[in-house]
């Protein structure tokens, strides 16, 4: 050993190997009588100067060292003691001198010699001394078994090059202590040494490689008097050192490609491992993307730190503390220190202090050390639109993000807001999230966007922000009801120009909604956050607008519980305001809903609460909540009424151009006429709805028409051609990604294969209906399957399964208050009762179904049993 720095390294590396805290050796010491504490030994190792004799003879017997050993380290301090050079560059001159002045046996080295210290050190005799540089292991150090094998995977031994690894990963991840570990781990590979630097990349003053190419150059033996002058004469020299060398290279913090490249090893044998928050896109290396920990590792973390009985103790606050570190190691590390440092401190007491958003990094500090600080490394070094990037971002709602949502608060492009993103991904402040089917979402960790939200409140005005939000929520309903529109799957006649704010250009929107379906199941949970966020700051009617707008994927998608949940508060922010506008569009929508549920009380009071507020909204929107009306109105059984809004409704949908609307008025007439046995005249109307829709490319109004059409072949006994419609039924649906219009044309489809003799299969189809609907919660739907499953029974001859079915399905029929169907029921409830022999029973309930198919609105009683075609 050449310098009292390596010296030192020597004594940290013997420490490291030994697997001992700083405690248990203090408490070996003692035991074998000297004096060793902890405090003295972790300030010694942490010095260039050289500990005293006394504290290098107990750390080295407190690490397991035979005496013989602890004397060859006491013998090797003495020899640097007595070295004639400086300290940082000098050499040892040769073996301290024999006590008895006798020289040492031929061929032998006297032990203390430099030549045999380096051989029990070394474990080669006659290698010049290795310096190495690396600093303490970081302790604890948990959650990354599966990095640390990566990594030394990629530092692949045989490689007949030198190997580059680039560990990246944002601010507080770990980079520097897995760097550390893996070159502590590795140092047996690399017996020539291990050379490391903190190029301080993202601070004031970064590392040059000038400076740096000196102090490795000393470290290598280079004396002052033989250090080249200028920057190329020391990349040479530098090379050449480490051309015929196994050495480690760690390059720690770094901020360009540049600041690394000449400092990189050429040697065939050498590796070097470069960190940074930086993705240093133009550095050719192996790389490692670093993580941030699970909350199994976070915890983990914690218990280390603090203990086991202590985290068991409080583990919900234990994990509360982790979550809401994000499982960023850096956080944890200084919330577990404040927590270490203070044991009478409860972990619910730090727990409390990190869930106010306001505090938080305030409180994730300990000593010199800061996640804010550490976060505003990265941030400081950003450009100035970066910067005000992430500031306007952290203002989002929602997990996730995509590129669009950024160009509407920046008021730019598409493609100027992604180039941005990329800057901020290139320094890990923002981080690619999961990929949607539309293209990359992005995220921002929880303590990054509180960094960004502090500097958005303090350098951006109030007044600013709110317009970078409202045209957020401008541009959100400009997508959705253009995506609504290239859909086509509904028919609400309702217009949103006037809310929309501000517009992407044409192509970047197009680009965006190539599927719409896909686009909305991308955003979805992020469109509902941004209509929440405009509400809480009072913004009702873009809110409800941008809510009025997601209804028909919330439709497609049968996202009812996200449909009913948003429009319900949407409606009540709206008539508290008093703005009867928005308030009449929820209402039809919410009137849509409540149908579709079943709900048909409530679906009546929101269609007739949507008309009757509808002043300034138009014919077409009064078409579409018409339509709606009359529709409840059949499901009741209420013909006539039915009859006249759905022809009120016709007239309004022709005269303002509303196909759709005109379609669905058209087909709700033909299923009256079906229900009530004017079979020709349905199927005239339902081929009527199929040419429209097919015209206007209206596909769910092609879907309904061909189950309709499906029903009335049904009727007339043409069971192929009413199958085929049915298949057909179900592939729309299917391709709209319409779970439940599909499941509608399935369930008939499974009856009607009953019906032709194959029972297996409609029996399948009909199975796999039921828990679709149940799934649903749609109470008609899973009714109308029991019935035919009950009648499906009876054509297999088994009255008693029959029964069962059909008393289910009449339950259900009696609780949605659907007279019409009640009799088709209690019909089929009738019929079982007969064939299993109970005549009396089965008369009552036939007398029962016909008391029932009374209309309520005067029209006298239907002829005949009514077949489902609506849906």
């Amino acid at each position: 050993m050449r310098t009292a720095a390596e010296f030192v390294a020597r004594l940290r590396a013997l420490k490291s190997a030994s697997g001992l805290s700083y405690r248990t050796l203090e408490r070996k010491a003692r035991r074998a009588g000297d004096q060793l504490p902890a405090s003295t030994v972790a300030s010694a190792l942490n010095r260039l100067s050289l500990p005293s004799e006394e504290i290098v003879a107990a750390l080295v017997r407190a690490c397991g060292s035979d005496p013989a050993v602890v004397q060859e380290w006491i013998d090797a301090r003495r020899a640097l003691v007595l070295c004639d050079q400086p300290a940082a560059v000098g050499v040892v001159p040769g073996p301290a001198p024999d006590p008895s002045g006798a020289p040492p046996p031929s061929g032998a080295t006297a032990p203390g010699s430099e030549e045999h210290v380096r051989h029990r050190l070394d474990g080669s005799a006659g290698r010049q001394s290795a310096p190495f540089l690396l600093p303490p292991v970081v302790s604890p150090f948990v959650g990354r078994d599966d990095e640390v094998a990566e990594a030394r995977r990629l530092l692949d031994p045989d490689a007949t090059a030198p190997v580059t690894l680039l560990v990246t990963g944002p601010a507080g991840v770990g980079k520097t202590a897995l760097a550390v570990r893996l070159g502590h781990l590795l140092a047996p590979r690399f017996p020539d040494g291990q050379l490391y630097i903190d190029l301080q990349g993202f601070g004031d003053d970064p590392a040059d490689p000038f400076t740096v190419l000196e102090a490795f150059l000393r470290a290598l033996g280079v004396r002052s008097s033989a250090m080249p002058p200028d920057l190329t004469s020391r990349i040479h020299l530098y090379r050449t050192l480490l051309a015929q060398r196994e050495m480690l290279i760690i390059l720690d913090n770094a901020l360009t490609t540049r600041q690394v490249s000449n400092l990189l090893p050429s040697g065939r044998r050498c590796a070097a491992i470069v960190t940074s928050r930086s993705t240093l896109a133009d550095l050719s290396s192996r790389r490692l993307p670093l993580n941030i920990l699970d909350s199994t590792a976070g915890l983990a973390l914690l218990r280390e730190m603090l203990g086991p009985g202590r985290t068991t103790a409080e583990s919900e606050a234990a994990r509360f503390i982790v979550e809401t570190c994000g499982g960023l190691p850096l956080a944890v590390w200084v919330a577990g220190a404040r927590l270490a440092s203070r044991p009478h401190w409860p972990l619910a007491k730090v727990a409390r202090a990190l869930a106010d958003e306001q505090r938080r990094l305030d409180e994730l500090a300990v000593g010199d050390v800061a996640v804010r600080a550490s976060l505003e490394l990265t941030y400081r070094g950003m450009s100035a639109p970066a910067q005000q990037s992430l500031q306007l971002l952290s203002l989002l709602p929602g997990p996730d993000f995509a590129g669009w949502a950024l160009a509407a608060l920046l008021d730019t492009s598409l493609p100027h807001a992604e180039a941005i993103l990329d800057d901020l991904v290139e320094v890990h402040l923002a981080e690619v999230g999961p990929i949607g089917a539309t293209g990359i979402r992005y995220r921002l960790h929880d303590l990054v966007r509180l960094l960004g939200r502090e500097r958005a409140e303090r350098e951006i005005s109030r007044e600013i922000r709110a317009a970078a939000l409202g045209r957020l929520v401008g541009v959100s309903v400009y997508l959705a009801d253009l995506a609504a529109n290239i859909l086509s799957a509904d028919f609400h006649g309702i217009t949103q120009t006037e809310l929309m704010s501000w517009r992407l250009p044409a192509s970047d929107a197009d680009q965006l909604l190539v599927d719409p379906v896909v686009w909305f199941n991308d955003e979805r949970r992020f469109l509902i956050a941004v209509v929440q966020q405009a509400l809480d700051a009072t913004e009702v009617a873009p809110a409800a607008g941008l809510a009025t707008s997601l209804t028909t994927f919330f439709q497609v998608g049968t996202h009812f519980g996200d449909w009913e949940r948003l429009q319900g508060r949407a409606l009540k922010a709206a008539l508290h305001s008093g703005d009867r506008r928005s308030a009449a569009k929820l209402h039809r929508c919410l009137g849509e809903l409540t149908t579709i549920l079943d709900r048909y009380p409530e679906a009546l009071y929101h269609f007739e609460q949507a008309l009757l507020l509808a002043d300034g909204l138009g014919p077409a929107y009064r078409a579409s909540a018409t339509a709606g009306l009359a529709y409840v109105h059949r499901l009741l059984g209420q013909y006539a009424t039915a009859v006249r809004h759905f022809e009120q409704a016709a007239a309004l949908a022709r005269a303002t151009g509303n196909i759709n609307c005109l379609v669905y008025a058209t087909n709700g007439i033909g299923v009256i006429d079906l229900e009530q046995g004017r079979v020709e005249a349905a199927r005239e109307r339902f081929e009527e709805c199929l040419r429209l829709s097919r015209s206007a490319n209206y596909r769910p109004g092609e879907a309904q028409a061909l189950r309709a059409l499906g029903q009335a072949h049904r009727s007339l006994r043409d069971y192929p051609v009413a199958a085929t419609c049915f298949r057909q039924a179900v592939s729309i649906s299917e391709d709209l990604g319409d779970r439940l219009t599909a499941t509608h044309a399935t369930c008939w489809l499974g009856d009607l294969l009953v019906r032709q003799g194959e029972h297996a299969e409609g029996r399948r189809l009909l199975a796999r209906s039921l828990w679709t609907y149940r799934e649903f919660g749609n109470l008609w739907g899973e009714a109308a399957v029991l019935n035919a499953l009950a009648g499906a029974q009876l054509a297999a001859g088994r009255p008693t399964l029959a029964r069962r079915r059909a008393e289910s399905a009449v339950k259900l029929w009696r609780q949605v208050g659907s007279p019409t169907w009640l009799a088709t029921g209690l019909d089929t409830l009738a019929e079982a009762h007969r064939m299993a022999g109970d005549i009396v029973l089965a008369n009552r309930i036939r007398d029962e179904a016909t008391a029932t198919r009374a209309i309520p609105d005067g029209t006298g009683p239907v002829p005949g049993p009514p077949t489902i075609a609506s849906w």
